[in-house]
């Protein structure tokens, strides 16, 4: 494995940064201790930082040599709302909140990465070193982006990086396509007409028809969907009724879930055919229904040109541990939202074994502080061989 000596020098600072930022989580929006933490450690790198996209967002842009070429990586900061159960050292010291994605090594890698080229200056051009708030399904990225992110540092490219358990810290993924799908929610309300559980036959009861509503949902993949398409459709809440009281039928029963692709299409033809379904049901019943679709992030499509940009410098680092053949995620990621501003490419670095079991939101997860080197270096390659001094 190819990791420079400065950033071999500096693993131990970063682990100590790591494990500091895994014992203070903060959630979306929120992260005013760590993008303080991240804001400092680049000021006194000698990099330029610019503070507030996206609220608590914090951008370093490091310029060397005349190269004109701009590149953009992306580290995410924010924690999760669950408990921390593991006994570790640096364990959560915040009730109900926890690092359970990995987001404190993120940050701690790429900070390391910039350390290494702010003293080294290998390269000619300028890249951006975007610490962007709120991932975990709050809206950071589109805020950041929204905010003027791209008008204020554009990029030729951009790319971004995550951790994943089962794959070894000395492998890497890097594929081009799709990576990861779209995340969008709907909500359905079935409005009927409530009344005595004995007498059904005076009322419009909407818990039956939610339950064909639920046993028909899978036929939208199963039969609506091109069965070479990926897409997935859940049901994740339901409310309806009180179970303190047994024998009302209610007016109303509640339906929320998630529907997920890789490709637009598929993504309308989910909106569309869960509210036909809805509303077909809805009619049969003879009551009213209300649907809502809300698109939250776009599915994470690698660039062609950058993949093949990140291939390289993934092989300069890790040589013959680069799988460029890996399965897509259904798991969503706002670094779409970067995607749609500049070519880009998302990579999956090793974090090895998921001990017991300790996948991403798992609360018992932690990054492997092993897997630091590697993806530092991995950033350090890709800014080297992007902006060729």
């Amino acid at each position: 494995m190819n990791i420079p000596a400065r950033i071999k020098d500096d693993l131990a600072f970063l682990t100590s940064l790591r494990r500091d930022l895994h014992a203070h989580p903060e959630l979306g929006f929120e992260e005013e201790r760590t993008s303080g933490i991240v804001a400092k450690l680049l000021e006194e790198a000698g990099i330029k930082v610019h503070r507030g996209l996206g609220g608590t967002g914090v951008v370093g842009t490091l310029q060397v040599g005349n190269g004109t070429r701009v590149i953009g990586l992306r580290a995410d900061m924010d924690a999760l709302a669950m408990p921390e159960i593991a006994e570790r050292p640096y364990r959560s010291t915040m009730p109900g909140k926890m690092h359970a994605c990995g987001h404190d090594g993120h940050t701690a890698m790429l900070l390391g990465a910039a350390r290494h080229l702010a003293a080294s200056t290998g390269f000619s051009g300028t890249v951006h070193f975007i610490f962007q708030p709120a991932e975990e399904g709050r809206g950071g990225a589109r805020r950041m982006v929204e905010e003027g992110l791209f008008e204020l540092f554009p990029c030729d490219a951009v790319y971004g990086l995550h951790n994943l358990p089962g794959l070894a810290v000395d492998e890497i993924a890097v594929v081009e396509g799709p990576q990861l799908a779209s995340s969008d929610s709907w909500r359905i309300t079935f409005r009927g007409t409530g009344t005595h559980g004995a007498k059904p036959h005076l009322g419009r009861d909407p818990i039956t028809a939610a339950g064909t509503f639920l046993a028909s949902l899978q036929t939208i993949v199963g039969r609506v969907i091109d069965p070479l398409q990926p897409a997935v459709v859940s049901a994740c809440s339901l409310q309806a009724g009180d179970p303190k009281a047994l024998n009302v039928i209610p007016d109303v029963v509640e339906i929320g879930g998630t529907a997920r692709a890789y490709s637009a299409n598929v993504r309308d033809q989910l909106e569309q055919e869960i509210g036909r379904l809805a509303e077909g049901t809805a009619v049969m019943y003879g009551i009213a229904a209300d649907y809502q679709f809300e698109r939250r992030i776009p599915p994470v499509v690698n660039d062609a040109d950058a993949t093949q940009r990140a291939v390289a410098a993934a092989r300069a680092v890790f040589g013959e541990k680069v799988r460029t053949s890996f399965p897509p995620s259904t798991a969503g990621d706002d670094f779409a939202f970067f995607e749609q501003n500049a070519p880009g490419c998302y990579v999956w670095l090793g974090n090895g074994p998921a001990i017991d079991g300790a996948l991403h939101h798992n609360t018992a997860y932690d990054f492997n502080d092993d897997a630091l080197g590697y993806g530092a270096a991995y950033w350090v390659k890709l800014v080297e061989q992007e902006l060729v001094a």
